[in-house]
C-alpha cells in the first residue's frame, strides 16, 4: 500500500494563534492518541474514529488541526525528540576524546528511555515505520539518520587518520549505531532473558557505560587490524627480521 503522494503532500492547517487552553489540550490529546495507536497498530490499521475516541474529541478535530489522518501521522512522526543537529553536536567536535564522543553518541539512543512513555513510543513508531513504510521513513533516513551516520564516519576517520572513509569505516559506524538501536528493539527480549537489567532509571546509565566500553573495544579492534595490515609481510623489520 503506497501512501507517498498524498502522505507527503498532506497539508496541515495552521489554526488561529489565539486558541483557548481547551483547544490546545485537544490538539495535544490527538497527538498523544496518535502516538499510542500508530505505534501499536500502524497507520493503515488505525481509524480516525479510534483516534478521536482515544483523544476524547470530535472526529472533525483531526481535520481542523491536521488536515486528515495522514497529516496527524506526519505531525506525530516528525515531532523530534531532539533535532538532528543537537544529536550530532554531542559527539562530532574534533576536540572530544573518543570515550566522551561515544558517550555523547550513545546518549542519542538512550536518553529517550529516561523520558517516559511518550519518548519510548516515538522510537517504537519509527521501528514500525521501517516495517510498514508510508514514505516518511525515507525522509527520516535522509534528514535524520544519514547526518548522524556521516558524523560518526568522520569521527572514525580521525581515529584511524584517514582522509576518506572506506567500507570498513562505514561498517563500523553501522555496528556502533546497532548497539544503540538494540536497546530499543531488543528491550522486551532483554527483560525475558536477563530480568532486572531495565528496572530503573539508573539502569540506563549502566547501559550507557557498557555501550561506551563496547564501542571503545570495537574501535580499538579495528585500529589494531589496520595496524597489522600495514606491517611488512615478514614482520616489522621486513625481510631482514630475525
Amino acid at each position: 500500500m503506497s501512501l507517498r503522494p498524498p502522505f507527503q503532500e498532506a497539508r496541515i492547517p495552521v489554526p488561529n494563534p489565539v486558541l483557548s487552553t481547551a483547544a490546545d489540550d485537544a490538539r495535544d490529546r490527538l497527538v498523544v492518541a496518535g502516538l499510542n495507536l500508530f505505534s501499536q497498530q500502524g497507520f493503515a490499521n488505525t481509524s480516525t474514529r479510534e483516534l478521536a475516541e482515544a483523544a476524547k474529541v470530535n472526529i472533525s478535530a483531526i481535520s481542523y488541526y491536521f488536515g486528515d489522518k495522514a497529516g496527524l501521522y506526519r505531525a506525530v512522526f516528525l515531532e523530534p525528540l531532539d533535532s538532528t543537529q543537537d544529536d550530532v553536536d554531542r559527539y562530532s567536535a574534533p576536540s572530544l576524546p573518543l570515550a566522551q564522543a561515544l558517550e555523547g553518541f550513545f546518549s542519542c539512543f538512550l536518553e529517550p528511555l529516561k523520558q517516559g512513555d511518550r519518548a519510548r513510543l516515538s522510537i517504537k513508531l519509527r521501528f514500525r515505520e521501517m516495517l510498514e513504510p508510508t514514505g516518511l521513513w525515507e525522509e527520516e533516513m535522509r534528514l535524520g539518520i544519514k547526518p548522524m551516520h556521516d558524523a560518526m564516519v568522520e569521527l572514525l576517520c580521525r581515529q584511524f587518520q584517514l582522509e576518506h572513509a572506506d567500507a570498513e569505516v562505514h561498517r563500523l559506524a553501522v555496528c556502533l549505531a546497532g548497539l544503540g538501536v538494540h536497546m530499543h528493539v531488543g528491550r522486551d527480549c532483554t527483560d525475558v532473558v536477563a530480568p532486572g537489567l531495565n528496572d530503573d532509571l539508573e539502569a540506563v546509565d549502566l547501559w550507557s557505560q557498557c555501550l561506551v566500553r563496547c564501542g571503545l573495544a570495537m574501535v580499538q579492534a579495528e585500529k589494531s587490524r589496520r595496524q597489522l595490515l600495514a606491517l611488512p609481510p615478514n614482520g616489522p623489520l621486513g625481510a631482514n627480521a630475525s
